[in-house]
């Protein structure tokens, strides 16, 4: 029973020491990077009551190379400082924290804290507490030359650049190279050194063209930029093409019409700017027109069709292009003016096309229906007297014959079946009447101007 109280003393006095360790000290960073003549503070934040406990501890220094020296020794009320270091190191008791003055390069490597602590309500628990900290000690950066080669433009798939980029000060210097903002990185055409100090552009190609710059920075020094230099690369001629703003272009097809003057412009990216020939092509054989990116073409001295070809030709880099193309001489009428307003939906043309039509229906429909309207003869017809409409014509027995003498003749006049068996339905009750048709007839009486009585004797 005895064995057992002793083993759960000795866990909790272990898990009571554990936790206490862990939350006794702290130092911020594991890492300071120290600027060269300049101070820097290796600061220790304590977790517990100096005025409860009593420390004993040392600061070490062990350089880069592994010599290792004893720089302070301190407790609570006393601190002894090796005489080596005694104007380059401040140390206050009962703070914890190391001041290192006027930083130089012999200052760099790692800083070890070892501290002992008894607390006072815990006689004879001694906790023991290590910490390392490492120290860099850097110059700040200058501002970065930049310099190419060769210095002058350099012609595409034909040459290489390189870059270089060189501080006067400045210590861990790190290297960046910028195009046109941009940052650039490792690929197949970009070699870099390893510290990118020297960037290599193996064959330059047009995209390589723009303003560079290089940056340098290291762990105290923001990055510092180089002035701007520009690369020019000779490249070309690239998409050449012909264009025109006459006439009307169909592929490689342009027609125009008769007589018309036309321009065509040849054009295409290059660097520097090409030098450009029109050339006419026919079966015989091809003539050199003129020179320059514009070509004059009047249509009445051209045949139906004619090919042309622009050739383009860069003096640097010795690359030429060349792009052909069709002259059709044609009337392009209402052709060319569809084409142009294929855009829109409905055409003015058509539209007063169909509003003339209409217009003249209505004029044509109005005036069939004043000139042969079936209902006014039927009225005139039944708008007669009952005594001449039920008087029977004889052919033999009229009263005065020269009354009815002259020429005579039958006007059939269209009309709705309707509207004719109507006007029959209403003539009807005449006893004259008595097999009228679907087909009304007007008798129009013609009298001679010059009666002849002699035939009548």
């Amino acid at each position: 029973m005895e064995a057992k109280g002793r083993t759960a003393l000795y866990i909790y006095s272990l898990l009571f020491i554990l936790t206490v360790n862990c939350e006794l000290i702290h130092i911020p960073s594991l890492v300071y990077h120290g600027t060269e003549g300049k101070s820097l503070l290796l600061h220790v934040e304590t977790h517990f009551q100096l005025d409860e406990a009593e420390i004993q501890g040392t600061w070490c220094h062990t350089r880069p190379s592994g010599t290792r020296s004893t720089l302070v020794t301190f407790t609570k009320d006393a601190t002894i400082t090796d005489m080596m270091y005694r104007n380059h190191l401040f140390f206050k008791e009962p703070n914890i924290s190391l001041l290192i003055q006027k930083l130089n390069q012999d200052d760099e490597g790692d800083y070890h804290l070892n501290l002992n602590i008894e607390f006072h309500n815990k006689t004879g628990l001694v906790i023991k507490e290590e910490r390392t900290v490492r120290v860099t000690v850097d110059v700040p950066v200058s501002t970065p030359v930049i310099e190419k080669n060769p210095s002058y433009a350099v012609v595409e798939d034909k040459a290489n650049i390189t870059w270089m980029c060189a501080v006067e000060r400045g210590t861990r210097v790190g290297f960046q190279w910028l195009r046109s903002n941009m940052l650039l990185g490792p690929a197949d055409r970009y070699h870099f050194s390893q510290d990118n100090s020297t960037l290599l552009i193996s064959p330059v190609k047009k995209e390589d063209m723009g303003t560079y710059h290089c940056v340098a920075s290291n762990p105290v020094s923001q990055g510092r930029y180089s002035r701007a230099m520009d690369l020019s690369v000779y490249y070309g001629p690239y998409n050449l093409a012909v264009n025109s703003e006459q006439g009307l272009r169909t592929g490689e097809v342009f027609t125009i019409n008769p007589g018309e003057l036309v321009f065509f412009d040849c054009q295409a990216d290059s660097n520097p700017p090409n030098s450009f020939v029109w050339i006419s092509k026919s079966r015989n054989g091809t003539r050199v027109i003129t020179e320059g990116p514009r070509l004059e073409v009047r249509s009445y001295r051209l045949a139906q069709a004619e090919e042309y070809l622009c050739r383009a030709f860069n003096n640097v880099t010795q690359k030429q292009d060349e792009a052909q193309f069709t002259l059709v001489v044609a009337s392009l009428g209402t052709g060319k003016e569809k084409h142009t307003q294929e855009g829109s939906s409905v055409s003015p043309l058509a539209a007063i096309t169909v509003c003339s039509l209409f217009i003249i229906a209505c004029m044509l429909l109005v005036f069939f229906r004043r000139a042969c309207h079936p209902k006014r003869v039927l009225m005139s017809i039944y708008n007669r007297p009952l005594s001449e409409q039920k008087r029977p014509h004889l052919s033999a027995g009229h009263e005065d014959a020269t009354e009815d003498f002259g020429i005579y003749e039958f006007v059939s006049i269209p009309g709705k079946m309707e509207s004719a068996q109507a006007s029959c339905r209403s003539l009807a009750r005449l006893e004259s009447v008595q097999d009228m048709h679907t087909t009304i007839y007007d008798v129009i009486r013609h009298v001679p101007e010059t009666p002849s009585h002699s035939l009548l004797k």
